[in-house]
């Protein structure tokens, strides 16, 4: 007994509450209310992406487990999400594909081993997915084979109707790798997990406000980690920018 009250911390509990309220709402979501679009978008923003990344939040301490647990984890959770996806089985999927993702980004970010490195990511990939999403290899999968698209990304559910908003898997993985570099460096975690969520469903927004399929995540999600550490992150660049010189 004394172990098993040791395993059930209140992270532990909250990850539990949080994971079945999520799914309960994969599960029932297209008999909810009916919202407008704009209060629809809040609702995703606020709410659901929320939830679902909260997930991640939630389980960050794992994100210092040995490396080759986590490429464990990624690669069962990858194969789980492969399976339930050839089987229907969509609103699970979803959360095997987090898994594997997230699982993935704290396994790179053992290959980070100063926090400029994460900055330098932050600032070059925003441009690689602007491309990739306007001329490149995901505008190819987005507008001629969503089915592979919807193989590679994840669901946001809209209440009161099938389908949602979907996020690729790679954003998922700098989603964990960003949060997980707040919480190794001594960033401001909290912060820069409320601030990548936000980045989502401002992407969300933009996407709706334009009219477009669909727009780059990246952009904004490095934004979401530079901005609430900014003067932490100028605190460690600044030396080595002056040591360049």
């Amino acid at each position: 007994m004394g172990r098993a009250s040791s395993l059930l911390t209140p992270r532990t509990a909250a990850f539990v509450a949080l994971a079945a309220a999520v799914g309960t709402y994969y599960g029932v979501h297209q008999w909810l209310f009916d919202l407008p679009l704009w209060w629809t978008i809040a609702w995703l923003s606020v709410v659901v992406i929320a939830a679902v990344f909260g997930l991640v939040y939630l389980a960050l301490p794992l994100w210092r487990a040995p490396a080759l647990w986590l490429l464990i984890a990624a690669v069962g959770f990858g194969a789980l999400a492969a399976v339930l996806h050839a089987a229907g089985a969509g609103p699970v999927a979803n959360f095997a594909k987090l898994a594997a993702m997230t699982a993935i980004g704290w396994c790179f970010l053992r290959f980070f081993e100063e926090l400029s490195w994460v900055v330098l990511v932050a600032v070059i990939v925003p441009w690689v997915d602007s491309y990739s999403v306007w001329r490149g290899p995901t505008k190819t999968i987005v507008s001629e084979k969503p089915e592979v698209f919807s193989a590679l990304s994840i669901t946001f559910p809209v209440p009161g109707v099938e389908g949602g908003a979907k996020l690729g898997l790679p954003d998922l993985l700098f989603f964990a790798l960003f949060l997980g570099a707040s919480a190794r460096f001594g960033l401001r975690t909290f912060w820069t997990w409320l601030c990548l969520t936000a980045s989502l469903g401002g992407t969300i927004a933009l996407a709706t406000a334009f009219d477009v399929d669909g727009l780059p995540a990246l952009p904004l999600l490095c934004l979401g980690f530079l901005v609430p550490n900014a003067d932490l992150l100028w605190r460690e660049v600044r030396p080595k920018l002056s040591r360049s010189r």
